[in-house]
């Protein structure tokens, strides 16, 4: 009885923060769908329309930053995780000198934080002639991150599996390909997620790197949606809510697959 009543208060707080958690998303999009200039909890149903849809879409050049939006990110997530998978293998499956001590060493960078490494990687980016590039825009994306998560789920692979493939015949690029990468699928999956909303939702590097009109991304394209000296927050909104779902959505077709990674690279490290 008592532990089902803690069962119970336990349930009815998850409800109330889940909740609590879905309220600003539907403040958001109730204000895209009116014309305020100052933000309050006051809503008409006859001043809701879609015209701030309509204006994002006539007004701005949306369709372009939200192109950008999608190379860049689909490319940080295909070279973050080909990248991550790769030097996980080595962290978790090779053998060489100070190797734990290097990936301690590697995974202490994460400590850094992003605007101690802006002008620095600003500076490469530049020497490198990719100003207003889209490399530019998602190689920063890749770090550490990726490579800790990923080992993590590797180290639970058995060696004797590995070992087997090499009596076999197996090239170690065949046995990453053909047996690693198949096996840590569902940590990739969750690494995708992370790396897709870390770098469609990125706005400060993309402010640095993209001057060109034709490079900015969507996030940027929204903070131009801000007026001077007063400020259609609907508009704001509208622009918001449709940069809100790629990703959303993404998470929902994904979820299963994610929660799955994610607790079983927490198992086994």
């Amino acid at each position: 009885m008592r532990n089902r009543i803690i069962n119970i208060t336990i349930g009815i707080c998850l409800v109330i923060f889940a909740v609590a958690a879905f309220i600003p998303f539907v403040y958001m999009a109730l204000v895209s769908l009116t014309q305020k200039q100052v933000l309050d909890f006051q809503f008409a149903i006859n001043e809701l329309s879609l015209v701030n849809y309509f204006r994002v879409f006539k007004n701005l050049n949306i369709l372009v930053n939200f192109r950008n939006s999608l190379i860049v990110t689909v490319s940080a997530c295909i070279f973050n995780n080909f990248i991550s998978a790769m030097a996980a293998y080595a962290f978790a499956k090779k053998k060489f000198p100070l190797r734990d001590k290097l990936f301690y060493l590697y995974i202490a960078t994460l400590m850094i934080p992003g605007q101690v490494t802006l002008i620095p990687v600003f500076v490469i980016i530049k020497n490198l002639g990719l100003m207003n590039t889209y490399p530019a825009l998602f190689l920063p994306i890749i770090n550490a991150f990726g490579v800790f998560l990923v080992r993590q789920f590797m180290v639970g692979i058995p060696d004797d599996l590995l070992e087997a493939a090499k009596i076999d015949g197996c090239s170690d690029p065949r046995i990453f390909f053909t047996i690693v990468l198949p096996l840590v699928k569902t940590v990739l999956i969750s690494l995708t997620i992370f790396t897709f909303i870390t770098s469609w939702n990125d706005f400060l590097w993309p402010l640095v790197i993209a001057s060109k009109p034709s490079m900015k991304t969507l996030t940027l394209a929204i903070s131009a949606l801000k007026g001077t000296y007063s400020t259609n927050y609907g508009l704001v909104m509208a622009g918001s809510t449709l940069a809100f779902l790629p990703p959303f959505l993404l998470y929902l077709s994904l979820q299963r697959m994610f929660i799955q990674g994610i607790a079983l690279s927490g198992i086994k490290g």
